[in-house]
């Protein structure tokens, strides 16, 4: 069994001040049974945060910083025929415009629907096909191009840009430009799309962009699949640190007790805890049999704040 949690430790001062205030108990006995082992990432800057960076290393794939082939990954889930061509996936988003960057909204906070999807999806559609991409629809948030020009294609996770000014984010490699082009693109179509103007009168933000991320083209995986517990994900893109805490102590209870009572059990379990700028990976370490009676309890605050 391998457990990893994404978001388990905030990057704010208030969402320390949260994690402060927590008591995770199942999650203190249960690395009081392993041993910290390898360490990933490096500072909050890079392309592929380290949940996904740790999730990758556990499929067995490798790739350079923002070239895990996510996108094929989970086209072939959504059922699309990937072949051996590079994918990439386009999540249609708002870009929102302010008086000196642009930040970009999550996406799941504009609550598309399968119709409102597909009729943009065909809007933009031909932007790409009559370039020689082949586009494909997965599931109201999830568009998929194809295109040689992605197998080697650096992107951000859109988990690193939410809520962030984009700047930083956007691609500068030679062939991004054809990228950028294409954004500039659909945006001037989506601008006054029908759809979009019916959204705005309701009171929604309109779609007005995508953001492409997880090029490449497929790798083999192997197995066991991590078992990943995301529920920290939604709250801490959001800056809601108390239902970031109220989300940890369910995954207390939930997960990470199911995993304690693995280990117990005398089941291998391993542990991978993520924040914004490191993984910390936990495996099985011997215990003595003073342990096996009364396990240590280490203290779990520091250890988090550290990721």
């Amino acid at each position: 069994m391998h457990l990893l949690i994404p978001y388990a430790a905030p990057h704010s001062e208030r969402g320390i001040a949260a994690l402060r205030s927590l008591k995770l108990p199942h999650l203190s006995r249960l690395l009081g049974r392993l041993r910290p082992t390898e360490s990933l990432g490096s500072d909050e800057y890079s392309l592929t945060p380290p949940h996904e960076l740790a999730h990758a290393q556990a499929l067995g794939w490798a790739a350079d910083d923002g070239s895990f082939p996510w996108a094929a990954r989970q086209a072939a889930r959504d059922g699309v025929t990937i072949g051996n061509k590079a994918w990439g996936l386009l999540t249609p988003v708002h870009w929102h415009v302010g008086t000196d960057h642009v930040t970009l909204p999550d996406p799941a906070n504009l609550h598309l629907s399968a119709q409102e999807s597909h009729t943009l999806f065909e809007a933009v559609k031909p932007l790409f096909e009559t370039e020689g991409w082949e586009m494909a629809w997965g599931a109201p948030m999830r568009w998929y191009a194809a295109h040689e020009s992605l197998a080697a294609l650096p992107s951000a996770s859109l988990d690193r840009v939410i809520g962030r000014n984009i700047d930083l984010w956007l691609p500068t490699s030679p062939q991004a430009r054809f990228i950028r082009r294409l954004q500039n693109e659909v945006q001037m179509l989506l601008y006054q799309h029908p759809l979009n103007d019916h959204r705005v009168g309701l009171g929604a933000l309109p779609v007005n962009s995508f953001w492409l991320s997880g090029c490449g083209r497929a790798q083999a995986e192997t197995s066991p699949v991590p078992q990943v517990a995301d529920g920290l994900r939604g709250p801490a893109l959001g800056s809601d640190w108390a239902a970031w805490a109220d989300a940890w102590r369910a995954l207390d209870q939930g997960p990470v007790q199911e995993a304690l009572a693995a280990a117990r059990d005398g089941q291998p379990v391993t542990l991978t805890l993520c924040g914004e700028r490191r993984a910390q990976r936990f495996e099985p370490q011997p215990l003595t049999l003073w342990s096996r009676l009364k396990s240590p309890t280490p203290a779990v605050g520091p250890l988090l704040e550290a990721l």
